[in-house]
């Protein structure tokens, strides 16, 4: 039934251009723009870039007073030549002067953490924050707790004030689906498993931590002929069978469709477990546990293991698992690209969600292209967000359908009305759809919603599809079409490329190449040639400088115009230590005609350090 064939792993990329982009964000984080609230006690951690095509996403976790600050999140977007493509940022003000003292001891606030579940099984630990995610910053504990909640198996984080004892939010890790249908499920299938000596494991060999074991004691199914299960649904080896498939099946979707190295995104995933004695299916952080139907079969469908573990991609793309009512759409969205892509005859490719696994007789739980007939919203209203995290997917799902299909499906699918507004929407298929979502995730912060959610997909759009309005237009469609409504942070789009191009044109111009500035050398420079821009430059020009260096006060910064006339833009300084010039100047160069070869010189006039002009961007 099922053989050994080779793993589809995602090939390393060219470390170069993250590196850039790693310098750029760097270099703009040292300059403290307005727009991070950063406060003189904050201080910033990059993490890991994670590139796909030619956009790089730099998390930056916030730290205050040496503290976490949950809430202190932000994203930094760049293209290959690190220019830097937006900023999503969680927090909305400065933290200000604020005590890292508690009047509360960690033992008197765990207790009110474990207040919060009915029964506690396990305490990970507590530790002291800031929270900076609604209203004041304050301080509290933070304290994660597993065990068993109002709504079954629970892996809680509570964030305690350590001023008062109250509860300032609660973060549930264990994120579940259940799902319905007939089936099993996926008949003769290949899997990649790792052989050790004459004993086979169901185990991958290229994917660290993917595995599928006996829920009853986290052991790893294995043999000694690499033939498994026997295709009976309430056979745990069977549901292995169909689980670890499917897991492997949405490791190469995310490789060939968007560049991820597997769902970590550091080649890995968690152990997959069957036999969930519960109507359920759930990820909580460390694992994925799948459940049964009423007749005892195991629920390993495309859509729910896809779905559990596009819960993991969240949890492991910026700002951790979705907020406000949209974590459940969002997996849904991974479950229906896993089932597109492995395109397994056995379980057509679909928009229902768990069609496959017959729960309790009644059908799929949810239609994405009309959540209504699974009593869900298909619109979106204020109150969604509020709403049980399964029912506020209803309109993420239509939004997503709209995007992937549009109104009027040529491929089989079914029709899908709009809730406001007219006009047909034409899809642009599950690729470019899960696409664009999977981009907005990598902008992601912790104060995500369906609102943010559509400034980030208008954003992906537009910087995935450069040269073209065509997918941002369709996005934007498919979001008025379900009723979230526009943003003032949307972006808009033209129909020409997101960021200036390298050979000048009009009035303004960029060099991306990079120029050594020699260490307490002689003057270098960078040069851009203005042409077609037939009038004196403006009193308001700009000079846009982006010089990695690791002491910036080495650096003296001068505009040269075609004339030979010299402007001073940064003075050089002993004491100025920090990294980098990322800033923006504005200059009255209304004196100067705007076309010729334009020079932005740069002089180390210290020792020690070293650095070089990374771009440069003018507009006259």
């Amino acid at each position: 039934m099922v053989g050994l064939a080779g793993p589809a792993t995602a090939q390393p990329g060219d470390p170069a251009p993250a590196r850039v982009a790693a310098q750029s964000a760097s270099a703009l984080v040292a300059s403290r723009p307005q727009y991070l609230y950063a406060g003189a006690d904050d201080s910033f951690v990059q993490q890991p870039v994670i590139s796909t095509g030619d956009l790089h996403f730099v998390p930056y976790k916030r730290m205050y007073k040496g503290l976490p600050v949950a809430g202190g999140d932000f994203v930094v977007v760049t293209d290959a030549a690190g220019h830097t493509k937006y900023t999503s940022v969680a927090q909305t003000r400065t933290i200000g002067d604020l005590s890292t003292t508690p009047a509360l001891t960690r033992a008197a606030a765990l207790a009110v953490a474990k207040h919060q579940l009915t029964k506690v099984t396990t305490v990970e630990g507590s530790e002291l924050v800031v929270v900076a995610t609604a209203g004041a910053p304050k301080l509290a504990w933070e304290s994660t707790i597993r065990g068993t909640g109002a709504e079954g198996v629970s892996r809680l984080t509570v964030d305690v004030d350590a001023a008062t004892g109250k509860v300032l939010r609660t973060q549930e890790h264990v994120t579940d689906v259940t799902g319905t249908g007939t089936g099993w499920i996926n008949g003769s299938v290949s899997l990649n498993t790792t052989q050790s000596g004459s004993t086979y494991t169901m185990k991958d060999p290229s994917v660290t931590g993917l595995s599928c074991q006996d829920a009853a004691n986290n052991t790893t199914f294995s043999g000694s002929d690499n033939v498994w299960g026997n295709g009976s649904g309430t056979n745990k080896e069977t549901g292995c069978v169909d689980a670890l498939y499917v897991a492997q099946r949405q490791t190469a979707m995310l490789s060939s469709w968007l560049g991820r190295n597997g769902q970590n995104g550091s080649g890995g995933a968690w152990p997959l477990r069957v036999g969930l004695n519960d109507q359920n299916a759930y990820y909580d952080g460390t694992q994925v546990q799948i459940g049964k139907n009423t007749a005892g079969q195991w629920i390993a469908s495309a859509d729910v293991v896809g779905h559990e573990l596009g819960h993991g991609i969240d949890d492991n793309t910026p700002g951790g698992i979705s907020g406000n009512g949209t974590q459940e759409f969002v997996a849904d969205t991974f479950g229906a690209a896993t089932e597109w892509f492995a395109n397994n005859p056995n379980d057509a490719p679909d928009y229902q969600v768990g069609e496959e696994v017959n729960l309790v007789g009644s059908g799929p739980i949810r239609y994405m292209y009309n959540p209504s007939l699974a009593g869900d919203d298909n619109c979106y209203s204020s109150s969604t967000p509020g709403q049980e995290v399964h029912a506020a997917a209803g309109p993420g799902n239509h939004w997503f359908y709209l995007m992937a299909e549009g109104t009027n499906p040529t491929d089989g699918q079914p029709t899908s009305a709009r809730c406001s507004g007219s006009g047909a929407i034409t899809g642009l298929g599950i690729q470019n759809a899960i696409k664009i979502m999977y981009n907005a995730m990598l902008m992601k912060t912790s104060s995500s919603s369906y609102l943010k959610y559509r400034t980030w997909t208008l954003t992906a759009a537009k910087n995935l599809f450069p040269n073209s309005c065509t997918e941002f237009n369709t996005v934007k469609a498919a979001w008025d079409a379900v009723s979230v409504p526009a943003q003032s942070a949307d972006p808009t789009c033209t129909g020409g490329p997101t960021t200036p191009p390298t050979t000048p044109a009009g009035c303004t111009g960029t060099n991306s190449t990079d120029v050594t500035v020699p260490d307490a050398g002689a003057a270098v420079y960078s040069d851009i040639t203005i042409s077609g821009c037939n009038r004196n430059a403006s009193a308001s020009s700009t000079v846009a400088v982006n010089i990695v260096h690791t002491y910036r006060g080495d650096l003296k910064v001068d505009l040269v115009a075609p004339d030979g006339t010299t402007y001073n833009l940064k003075a050089s300084s002993s004491s100025d230590g920090a990294d980098n010039v990322n800033t923006t100047y504005t200059k009255n160069l209304s004196s100067e005609a705007a076309n010729g070869t334009w020079r932005l010189k740069v002089q180390d006039v210290y020792s020690q350090d070293t650095g070089y002009i990374n771009s440069w961007t003018l507009t006259v």
